[in-house]
């Protein structure tokens, strides 16, 4: 099928976490024999802090964030056998929604993928009816989410959403691996996320805690935003961390972090790309704890799992490098067992080629 998928950014992760995720799905997508478009606009000057080249396995493109190119782009979703608009483009969100969905075929599948869905849902609790998501979601075929569980499926359906299909995040072991460490990042704990006002706090909790109490260990922290935060002296700070570094940032340290946004640990079932990453990667992995976290990994086992602060001081101090290699080796042995994109593609493949079944049988 001709996929034509709007979103952030394919090519850039620069302030746009959903790239690995992006990437993962569609580039399994395209092995299934789909043929995708993807379409980006230039913003938020991702497009000069690209750290992928355009790939064989997806045309890119990148449209002027300007109503011209708004315009162009919308015309072009009705050639799609798949039409996708993403959450979280950042430029005429619903313009993009509302356009798309009237220039797409009348046989096509019409599908709003949301990569935060807690965000989402939260506005469309705020806007009410008038919301131009929550007018269209009786007219889509489906909403696909990267996480949310249970409880984001029935909040979709409440909302006038047909059906609602959570794929998770996964681990594509070809991009994501050991690899020997670097000395770039050595740390005992380690933590990569951009600062984010649904985020600060718990970093405050899960990682400066720590790091004020642990005054003799060295704590290393990578993302965009904390240049201007306070932070205890045994606290480096890396900035951007390009994706062709997130394996030895991952690989190198004792330990590394997994810090879920307010949203998503309320929520539950939010899994961040991170967490695949680092188990690739064979990192012992500790993470706040969360709903629906057994369903990835085995707390104790392939996880440490920290309430607090506190609990990720005890954890660090308690840690062996050789209990560190047996976390992250199990880790790794279950996600790539698990939770590959292979698996997710194969969802949503199944998915795509049903509705367009159905579709087509209802329109002969």
């Amino acid at each position: 099928m001709r996929i034509a998928f709007y979103g952030s950014s394919l090519l850039s992760s620069y302030w746009n976490g959903a790239a690995t995720y992006y990437r993962g799905l569609l580039s399994d997508l395209a092995r299934r024999g789909h043929r995708i478009t993807f379409y980006e606009p230039d913003a938020f000057e991702r497009q000069q802090h690209r750290d992928m080249d355009p790939p064989d396995w997806a045309e890119v493109r990148v449209w002027p964030a300007t109503e011209a190119g708004l315009a162009a782009v919308v015309a072009e979703a009705a050639q799609a056998d798949v039409v996708v608009k993403a959450s979280g483009v950042g430029v005429f969100d619903d313009e993009l929604l509302t356009g798309l969905m009237q220039a797409a075929r009348a046989d096509a599948i019409r599908i709003f993928w949301d990569v935060d869905a807690p965000a989402t849902l939260g506005a469309l609790r705020e806007a009410g009816p008038g919301h131009p998501l929550r007018k269209a979601l009786p007219s889509l075929d489906m909403v696909l989410t990267y996480g949310g569980g249970p409880p984001v499926v029935a909040a979709y359906r409440e909302f006038g959403a047909r059906d609602c299909v959570p794929i998770y995040n996964a681990l594509d072991p070809t991009t994501h691996h050991p690899v020997p460490p670097d000395p770039r990042f050595t740390a005992d704990l380690a933590f990569l996320g951009n600062r984010l006002p649904d985020r600060e706090a718990r970093v405050e909790e899960f990682f400066l805690r720590p790091a004020a109490a642990l005054p003799q260990r060295a704590f290393l922290i990578g993302g965009n935003g904390w240049d201007s935060k306070s932070m205890p002296a045994n606290v480096r700070h890396l900035g951007h961390v390009y994706t062709r570094d997130h394996n030895a940032f991952n690989t190198t340290p004792l330990a590394v972090l997994n810090i879920a946004r307010d949203s998503m640990a309320a929520v539950g079932y939010s899994p961040a790309t991170r967490v695949f990453e680092a188990a690739g990667a064979g990192a012992c992995l500790i993470t706040d704890a969360w709903v629906g976290l057994e369903l990835f990994l085995r707390e104790g086992e392939e996880v440490l799992v920290a309430r607090d602060g506190a609990d990720v001081a005890a954890h660090l101090q308690a840690l062996t490098p050789e209990r560190a290699r047996r976390i992250g080796a199990a880790a790794r042995t279950r996600i790539l067992a698990e939770h590959c994109y292979v698996s997710r593609g194969a969802a949503v493949d199944t998915l795509l080629r049903e509705k367009a079944s159905r579709k087509w049988e209802s329109a002969a």
